[in-house]
């Protein structure tokens, strides 16, 4: 069941955040279907521009309509990740998307308000929730590059300006994570005095955080293992996933976690097995890895569990 990130959150709000998971292929889509049914919990997949430019945004489709049938029992919204002011259009107009995030976090604030109405006012009439940003993450995703020494983090004094005026059913904040897999250095973690001061500003208003990944060390040392050159990569400590659920942060990004389980499985069946070349066998294995990487991201997120509680919400 596809159901708008608004409900989602509605549900979730102060009590557990819902894991925002990327996807680009056929691997990731059954794992991260399963492992949410394993656990029980609601989800949100995402599909962002390098994502849809991969696959094909028509193949992506089809393949989340297809595990949808396969896995009846799911409840989860279709996210359009990082979106320009185009893409969003294109992706409300498909009707296959529930939610869009529209990023302007890169223009002046006026402009981003404005840019961030007028995706609202076309998601709206046709009951899809908008996202936006308001700060910038530092860190390198894909086509989101932002030097740390640009990166800002929210204001709450804006952030209800922001909200506000544009009318984003979410906001997605800075507030010390950042993209990627290279995210603090010492004890830098998540500021919760800058998220519990926009919760007093905008108290009931689902949040954002994005660059959530844990980057797990054992994978990298792992990779390592296997031939990788992964130095110095670290992530958000997991155990901050829930304080931050409790404050309203309602959707917790999560996407390099992935690509780590992925690189793991591939590097070590290959250099085990370097005369194999039959790459269903490690793909079936990555299934089955991401499967448990997701439930277990459920699990500290708190919206394992949550399926059948919300599935009787949604029907008041």
């Amino acid at each position: 069941m596809i159901v708008a990130t608004k409900q989602l959150f509605a549900h979730a709000y102060g009590k557990y955040a819902i894991g925002a998971y990327n996807i680009n292929n056929l691997e990731q889509i059954m794992g991260l279907f399963k492992g949410c049914i394993d656990s029980q919990a609601p989800f949100i997949i995402q599909l962002s521009k390098g994502a849809r430019s991969y696959a094909n945004k028509q193949m992506l489709e089809a393949m989340i309509r297809t595990a949808e049938e396969i896995f009846p029992e799911a409840i989860f919204a279709v996210h359009l990740d990082h979106g320009d002011e185009q893409t969003c259009y294109e992706c409300i107009e498909s009707g296959f998307y529930s939610s869009v995030m529209i990023d302007a976090s890169h223009s002046p604030f006026e402009e981003n308000i404005a840019i961030t109405k007028r995706v609202v006012d076309a998601a709206h009439a046709k009951g899809i929730s908008v996202e936006a940003e308001l700060g910038m993450l530092g860190g390198v995703e894909e086509h989101v590059q932002v030097d740390e020494k640009n990166a800002c983090l929210t204001d709450p004094d804006e952030a209800l300006e922001f909200v506000k005026l544009s009318g984003c059913d979410s906001l997605a904040c800075a507030i010390g994570t950042s993209h990627g897999a290279y995210k603090f250095a010492g004890g830098q973690g998540i500021h919760f005095d800058r998220v519990r001061a926009i919760q007093d500003l905008l108290p009931g208003y689902p949040l954002v955080m994005h660059g959530s990944s844990s980057v797990p060390q054992d994978e990298v040392a792992r990779i390592n293992a296997a031939g990788g050159e992964l130095k110095g990569a670290k992530g958000v400590d997991t155990a901050q996933y829930l304080p931050a659920a409790k404050l309203g942060v309602c959707k917790v990004n999560i996407d390099t976690d992935g690509r780590l389980v992925w690189t793991r499985v591939h590097r070590e069946f290959f250099k085990e097995q370097p005369g194999n070349f039959d790459f269903r066998t490690p793909g079936k294995i990555f299934m089955a890895e991401y499967a448990k990487f997701i439930a277990s991201r459920n699990e500290l997120l708190g919206s394992a569990g949550q399926l059948s509680s919300l599935r009787e919400s949604l029907k008041n």
